[in-house]
């Protein structure tokens, strides 16, 4: 359940960047299930590491009061975010992920990137808000 602008975000999970972050989670978890059992200690589970890195630090720059310590957070769980896009496109070029399947979590990390993104410049614009004349 996503909040609209003029409701109250009360806890992590009301944060539409963690929702989405956290649908990529559950997807790549689902995906690397048919990986190669070989890979368990791999690709599998770099991947599951770094997509986690996204939303555990998305966690940690809601929990900050201080702007700056936010940013940081979220410019963190981009690089995860990243991360996740190189081994995504690892994947399909061994063969462990279709086309259709590499496509379509490539585009939830192009969204959750911006949704990220947007919290990045909207802490910003707090943190520097315009002058007024």
């Amino acid at each position: 359940m996503d909040k609209t602008n003029t409701e109250k975000i009360r806890s992590l999970v009301d944060l539409y960047a963690w929702q989405k972050g956290h649908a990529l989670v559950l997807a790549v978890y689902r995906a690397t299930e048919k990986f190669p059992a070989k890979e368990i200690f791999g690709l599998v589970s770099q991947l599951r590491r770094a997509v986690i890195s996204i939303t555990s630090n998305i966690a940690e720059g809601f929990s900050r009061s201080s702007l700056k310590e936010k940013m940081n957070f979220y410019h963190i769980s981009l690089g995860s975010l990243t991360e996740v896009q190189n081994q995504l496109l690892i994947a399909r070029d061994v063969g462990y992920l279709s086309a259709v399947e590499y496509e379509q979590l490539f585009e939830l990390t192009v969204e959750v990137s911006k949704i990220i993104n947007g919290l990045i410049k909207a802490s910003r614009a707090r943190m520097y808000p315009p002058l007024s004349s």
